[in-house]
């Protein structure tokens, strides 16, 4: 019997007899038959009579229901919008419910308006965004416009961000889309010495492609002195918050950081560990960062500090402290009402073409790699770790940034994969190790890596604004 009941045969009977379509529905009691019925029913006839579906919205079976309200709002007929509203409060379905308030949206009737204003009361955001998607239509209207904007004040964050994209685009750039793909050539393979937040008030918004970095952690290394936990959450935020402006349009932040430990100062005390990836994450989003992926870096034990002496000995409850052998990638992409394929459609198909990430490529979020050494600087990025990250989030000739660039292992990286690299750094150990590096090199690249102080930096600027 099931056989019947094939896209093909469906679509002729709609054609050749619709009355015997009626009574075909009517007569069928087999879920599993009404279910392909509904699945194989496509475009329908102009003289589709849909009350032949309306007793289906009794059935037991949520497939059914959802399948009925479904093909009732392709009529986009307000004959229909008394029982889509009946379903849309009192269905015990919440997919269901989404669905009647979604095809009572594409009604598009006068008639609908009041129907879809009672909903945005409803307790379930998901279908308040339905009805918020159903009123846009009608957003001229003085009345409509005045209660959408009163949404503003929803408790839930997604409501509040589509009213703010839908009637205020406050996340649309300014800056021209055509320049999108494009860097200041000053910037390329560029290194300047000296405190990250002065150097990025010389930069001119929406100048990077891609940002990585990872930061220096809380007053674990000689190099990273706070006075308190939360001056460095400040530093590191007032340092993200300009990379947020140099950042163009949609294009990413990934912040490579881990919690960190700071050890007891004596044996009547305990060490304090810091959640830096967590609680820097809500002022990053506070700036206008969209939290995208997490991603955790996985490294072999052996190449990590033990903490499991103790326990391996006396096994007592409540002491047991695992070895970190991860650190966590996040990913942030700055916020705007454009959708990737936006960003992809920038560059040419030549550029898109090479920039493809050919052959095998990591399919999970749980990256396997070995950390890195380096004689100069204590915590260095593994070169592989850069690879991955600049293959997946930039486009060949991009521009790839990293404000505390440490040993230049995202600039080794970025020339590797025909990137550009703009890199910060104020230790100027890292600065000489960097420039030893980039001179002994043999340079693929056509524009040379140089180095500066800030009073160069800023000369070059001058010159190149004339």
């Amino acid at each position: 019997m099931a056989e019947l009941f094939k896209k093909a045969d469906i679509a002729d009977l709609l054609e050749r007899d619709i009355e015997a379509f009626y009574k075909l529905l009517v007569k069928e009691k087999r879920d599993r038959n009404i279910l392909l019925i509904l699945r194989h029913l496509g475009k329908l006839p102009t003289n589709f009579n849909a009350s032949c579906l309306l007793p289906l919205l009794n059935s037991e079976n949520e497939d059914i229901r959802l399948l009925v309200v479904k093909n009732i709002g392709k009529t986009k007929s307000d004959l229909f919008l008394d029982q889509l509203y009946n379903v849309s409060k009192n269905d015990i379905s919440t997919l269901v419910r989404r669905e009647a308030v979604s095809s009572i949206g594409r009604m598009r009737s006068q008639k609908a308006k009041a129907k879809l204003i009672t909903i945005l009361d409803d307790p379930d955001p998901k279908v308040i965004l339905q009805a918020i998607r159903g009123l846009l239509v009608f957003k001229s209207d003085p009345e409509i416009y005045e209660k959408l904007i009163s949404m503003q004040k929803h408790p839930n964050e997604i409501i509040q961000a589509a009213i703010e994209k839908e009637l205020h685009n406050v996340y649309t750039s300014k800056v021209d889309p055509k320049i999108h793909t494009n860097s200041p050539d000053y910037l390329k393979n560029t290194i300047v010495q000296g405190d990250v937040r002065e150097i990025l008030k010389r930069v001119p918004s929406e100048s990077v492609h891609l940002t990585f970095t990872s930061p220096p952690y809380y007053n674990a290394r000689d190099y990273s002195i706070y006075q308190s936990y939360k001056e460095y959450l400040e530093f590191l935020a007032n340092v993200f918050k300009e990379v947020h402006r140099i950042t163009k349009e949609g294009r990413f932040f990934l912040l490579n950081t881990s919690p960190v430990i700071i050890p007891r100062f004596s044996r009547s005390h305990s060490s304090i560990r810091y959640p830096i990836p967590f609680d820097i994450h809500p002022y990053l989003t506070e700036m206008g960062w969209e939290f995208i992926d997490d991603i955790v870096w996985v490294k072999p034990e052996a190449s990590v500090k033990n903490r499991n002496g103790g326990f391996l000995q006396h096994r007592k409850p409540l002491a047991y402290k695992p070895n970190s052998v991860t650190e966590l990638v996040m990913v942030y992409r700055k916020k705007t009402d454009k959708l990737i394929d936006w960003n992809i459609n920038r560059y040419d198909d030549e550029t898109i073409e090479a920039s493809k990430v050919l052959g095998d490529y990591e399919t999970t979020n749980l990256w396997s790699i070995a950390p890195a050494f380096d004689k100069v600087h204590s915590a260095v990025f593994p070169l592989e770790l850069c690879y991955r990250v600049i293959k997946y989030y930039s486009f060949k000739n991009d521009l790839v940034f990293d404000p505390f660039g440490g040993s230049g292992t995202l600039g080794k990286a970025a020339m590797d994969l025909d990137r550009y690299f703009f890199l910060t750094e104020i230790k100027n150990e890292y600065i000489e190790s960097m420039k030893k590096y980039f001179s002994q090199r043999k340079i693929n690249s056509i524009v040379t890596p140089k180095t500066m102080n800030i009073g160069s930096f800023d000369e070059l600027l001058r010159a190149y604004n004339k």
